[in-house]
């Protein structure tokens, strides 16, 4: 029998690796698949918000249609993807979106076992492969139903790392071409991209520099550099293309020319990286993840302040080390050995240092969120692989060495498996949500709105294929005010800023298409001048006073209120509870939610130092002791109707109770709150007939319409 050559072990690798990610991805399939609340129409749900923004593109370009202003994102690389293989796949759409991310992300194991055979740690990269595919962030972003761009955001900078490894070793023209096209595809993949590419750009430079001073030649590094410039500029994918194809033509036609006026090339390149924008999205993003402030501040005359979005969400804010190394290696220690084999690696192998981009971004975690460290994994699985083999490769024995080099892999692999196993995370909305956005569907028009909080956009429009205020994409401090400030205060109040938010908003997209520049920066300070009004403050009491009259509704409004949003009420809050002329925080309101409670004769224990003394009605938070104004029960009979019963017990008092009995649930809050158009319209279903109308009424989800 012949011995496999290395090519054929590369081949065999990497198909045992890919099966290895699909297989580790099926996991959350078995333990979900008799979890009917996980399916609508007998198809899986996708588990993350965003991923009905590219699903409702994709709907569209298969449907060949979509309203004017809807946001749809048909023009977008996932949407177009997903259609493209809708067409040709003998699948349903709802198992192409859902499948499609894994098997899509597990093709990261190609470029790193490829990257491995390059610099002759074949085994080294194969072991990388297995622990990338399926590392805690890696895997949590990839996973079956998480339909995002992800799915490719690793692949596709990891192809450009090995495109990149071959080029500066080789120095052969045919990576020029290469990696400009990975670029191009890269950024109509994922527009962001810019900020990696462009960290390559600056290393890559940077040992151009190196080389300079050494005395070296030069000219091939400039060239790649001239190639990637080109590639990276703010202008349309195809622009770039031609540029890209056009300038390889010349460099093997022209190849004397080319080098003659290489510089001043060069030099064209980097004018028009600057003229195009090619550093403001970089910068923009730095203020965004890095220079977090809370509030905003609107360029506009008013200079408005706003809550600042990113201060809410997740995976943009701090994350303890742990977490850091969990997510990056599956736990701490085989993290702080990643890192020894990685410096390892560095050592015995510099053209590696072409990695420190890919690390650098996933380390900017740190303070950025955990969403960047993704870009992490797979260098440092690079890491632990090389240290695995070279640890083995001291026992000469063949058998005993891979015996080890087995052992230590599934070492690296089994928390990582163990956390793939104990992540249950749910689909983004339950099977009787999505009944109800599925039954508004039939009764709203795809040009009216369906307001809800931003979270929960890109969903709705999916389902209920309406416009909507706010989504994923949409969702600014000046965008939420209008929202926050809706859902957190009266009735009419909540009435009349919707009607102007949804007018002003249609207003805008007609101007914008008519280029009409008399547009304030945001919806709130336009109305402020259009009513007569010098600050936000002097607006803000005309609306409390009934004293704002809204325009005629030319759109039906829908308020979307599920029960899910009661976690996120004080958050909700936080964006409307400010001065908007000084950005001063108003005292927050008091808000408790809990499942946790003990209850003897006496007292119901309520947790974090709360109870209720029953017999007397009083409430003890913490050291202090108050009265009770309201205290209700609600809950729901079998039929799924609303029963409420309550009491006035202090009208003087400012903190209200109540017992939501079908959720099993104590909710304590304070008048405002308690009188807030989210809380008398889902939890009490007290409404003004005058200002809203019920369509659907359910324990999970209720859907009002805007009276005109």
């Amino acid at each position: 029998m012949s011995r496999i050559t290395t090519n054929q072990k590369t081949i065999i690798f990497i198909i045992i690796a890919y099966i290895f990610s699909i297989a580790c991805r099926f996991i959350w399939v078995y333990q979900f698949d008799n979890v009917e609340q996980f399916k609508f129409n007998n198809q899986f749900m996708i588990n993350t918000n965003d991923g009905y923004y590219w699903a409702e593109g994709a709907r569209d370009i298969l449907a060949n249609t979509h309203q004017e202003n809807d946001l749809s994102p048909i023009d977008t690389a996932t949407a177009n993807l997903t259609a493209f293989l809708v067409k040709i796949l003998p699948f349903s759409f709802e198992s192409v979106i859902f499948y499609m991310s894994g098997f899509f992300a597990s093709l990261v194991v190609i470029p790193i076992i490829l990257i491995g055979k390059k610099i002759s740690q074949l085994e080294a990269g194969f072991i990388a492969s297995l622990l990338s595919s399926i590392a805690w962030s890696y895997y949590n972003r990839t996973m079956f139903g998480y339909y995002d761009t992800d799915m490719l955001n690793i692949v596709l900078p990891t192809l450009l790392l090995w495109s990149l490894i071959w080029a500066i070793d080789t120095k052969q023209n045919k990576y020029l071409l290469l990696i400009g096209l990975e670029i191009v595809v890269y950024r109509w993949w994922y527009p962001q991209s810019y900020a990696l590419e462009s960290s390559f750009f600056a290393l890559i430079s940077i040992y151009t520099i190196y080389k300079y001073t050494k005395k070296e030649d030069i000219s091939f590094e400039i060239l790649l550099l001239t190639f990637m410039m080109f590639a990276m500029l703010q202008l349309h994918g195809f622009v770039r293309f031609v540029f890209v194809v056009g300038l390889y033509i010349f460099a093997r036609q022209q190849k004397e020319l080319l080098l003659k006026y290489l510089y001043h090339i060069f030099v064209v390149s980097i004018l028009l990286y600057f003229v195009t924008g090619g550093f403001n999205p970089i910068w923009g993003k730095l203020k965004a993840y890095v220079f977090k402030d809370h509030i905003s501040v609107t360029n506009d005359i008013l200079q408005l302040h706003f809550y600042t979005v990113m201060q809410t969400i997740k995976e943009a804010g701090l994350i303890p080390f742990t977490l850091f190394a969990n997510r990056i290696s599956g736990s701490v220690a085989v993290f702080v050995v990643s890192i020894i084999g990685y410096i390892w690696l560095l050592f015995r192998h510099r053209v590696m240092l072409l990695t420190l981009p890919m690390l650098g971004l996933g380390f900017l975690a740190i303070s950025g969120g955990l969403r960047f460290t993704i870009y992490a994994v797979p260098i440092l699985a690079f890491g632990i692989g090389y240290f695995i083999v070279q640890i083995a490769s001291f026992i000469k024995n063949n058998f005993m060495r891979y015996i080890v080099i087995a052992i230590l892999t599934c070492v690296a692999l089994v928390p990582n498996i163990l956390h793939i196993i104990n992540y249950k995370v749910p689909s983004v909305f339950t099977k009787d949500e999505v009944v109800v956005l599925n039954q508004l569907k039939k009764i709203a028009s795809r040009d009216d709105y369906v307001v809800s909080w931003w979270d929960y956009g890109y969903p709705i429009r999916y389902y209920s294929d309406t416009k909507t205020l706010s989504d994923g994409g949409k969702h600014s401090g000046s965008v939420n005010f209008a929202t926050s400030y809706a859902l957190t205060h009266t009735q009419q109040e909540a009435s009349t800023i919707l009607k102007l938010d949804v007018a002003y908003t249609n207003q805008r997209f007609i101007d914008a298409k008519d280029n009409t520049t008399k547009w304030q920066s945001t919806n709130i300070g336009q109305m402020i001048g259009d009513y007569g009004y010098n600050n936000a403050s002097d607006f803000i009491t005309a609306l409390q006073g009934g004293l704002i009259k809204p325009p005629k509704l030319t759109n039906d409004i829908y308020l979307y209120l599920p029960s899910r949003m009661l976690n996120i009420f004080p958050t909700i809050d936080l964006f409307s509870n400010l001065d908007l002329d000084t950005g001063a925080k108003y005292p927050r309101a008091f808000f408790y939610l809990t499942q946790q409670f003990q209850e003897n004769n006496k007292f119901i224990f309520l947790g974090n130092n709360i109870s209720l003394d029953k017999q007397r009605a009083i409430l003890h938070i913490g050291n202090k002791k108050t009265t009770i104004n309201h205290f209700d029960i609600v809950g729901y009979s079998k039929n799924k109707k609303l029963h409420t019963k309550s009491k006035i017990l202090d009208p003087s008092s400012q903190i209200n109770i109540i017992y939501l009995q079908s959720y099993h649930q104590f909710l304590i809050l304070d008048n405002r709150l308690y009188n807030s158009t989210y809380i008398q319209l889902f939890v009490f279903e007290n409404y003004d007939p005058k200002l809203y109308k019920p369509i659907i009424l359910t324990p999970l989800a209720k859907v009002y319409k805007c009276q005109d």
